[in-house]
């Protein structure tokens, strides 16, 4: 197991009355990470918060604009240090090791937080909802720096989550939400080489102890970006990366969820199947419907007809321009 390279800043000597903990992730974030790190110190609680900065051997100014912020705040902000680039989720799971709160937020060190009350509201609820492993709420998505008016989540996503709705799909924005420490402070070695695929595999953690609640109000911004680890990545990328996630998480939660992951794979599959057929993105849609049928899951939520009738749209224009 790797062991933090280097921890700036001693931690909090009233550890016992910290009710949360913020881990903000950081990798060459030199024009977003002031806004998020300020972002988080103007939260107005009435518990004490801890905020730990694990910083990934950047090769811009991040470390330093880091530094200079956490000098306000000695006592708060916590740093950790790689000497390497990781490029893995220890940036992630060695914070959370580290954490001494009973709830984690998460933030990318390039997205930030418009509401002052987002820690208050989201430990609230987790205090007055015992059964709720994690709460969420909504981010707006910023693209070129300008706020649009697309948000992270639908509006239609339910109230509260289980473990098969989160395995069919990630709906959450990571830096909208807050988690009891207690399923992922330990998180399994197995969780590093998820990269970088980060919070996906916490939420299904959690899941596994309790519902996950969504309260449709936006509290942050998500940042699409051409630096940004997961949304710059090319779509087919993506889409192998997805692919290869419900086959290894299958395979180290040792198969005890397998109808439920094949099920959601071959669901999730034949949904952007039917999506990239509406586009008429029709070698997209092929390449989702093989993936659907190569999960092994057809047969549940997505039926064999629905299969056949799609792959007949899908041949139709092939066969109309060859007549």
């Amino acid at each position: 197991m790797l062991l933090p390279d280097r921890m700036i800043g001693a931690m909090a000597s009233t550890s016992k009355r910290i009710k949360v903990s913020v881990l903000v992730v950081a990798y060459n974030h030199e024009r977003y990470i002031r806004q998020a790190l300020e972002s988080v110190m103007s939260q107005q609680t009435d518990f004490q918060f801890e905020v730990i900065v694990s910083e990934d051997a950047s090769t811009d100014r991040t470390r330093h604009i880091i530094h200079s912020i956490a000098e306000r705040w000695p006592d708060r902000i916590h740093v950790i240090e790689s000497e390497r680039n990781l490029r893995s989720n220890e940036a992630v799971a060695r914070g959370l090791r580290a954490a001494q709160g009973k709830y984690v937020s998460l933030l990318d060190g390039d997205d930030y937080w418009i509401s002052n009350s987002k820690l208050q509201t989201q430990a609230s609820f987790l205090d007055e909802n015992p059964h709720c492993t994690a709460i969420f709420h909504n981010a707006l998505v910023a693209r070129g720096g300008t706020i649009g008016p697309q948000r992270w989540t639908p509006s239609n996503q339910r109230d509260f989550s289980g473990l098969d709705d989160i395995w069919r799909g990630n709906p959450f924005a990571t830096c909208a939400g807050m988690l009891r420490l207690a399923p992922i402070k330990d998180v399994p070695e197995w969780y590093t080489a998820f990269f970088p695929l980060t919070d996906w595999p916490l939420y299904i953690l959690c899941a596994e102890k309790g519902k996950i609640a969504f309260q449709d109000e936006n509290v942050g911004v998500y940042r699409m970006h051409d630096g940004g680890l997961f949304s710059s990545l090319p779509d087919s990328e993506k889409r192998r990366l997805i692919s290869s996630f419900y086959r290894q998480m299958n395979k180290v939660l040792n198969f005890k969820y397998d109808h439920i992951v094949r099920d959601a794979c071959s669901q999730y599959f034949y949904d952007w199947s039917v999506e990239f057929s509406s586009r008429g993105e029709i070698s997209q849609a092929w390449e989702c419907l093989w993936r659907c049928l190569m999960s092994n899951g057809v047969g549940g939520s997505v039926s064999y007809r629905q299969l056949l009738r799609l792959a007949k749209h899908l041949l139709a224009p092939r066969r109309l321009s060859s007549t």
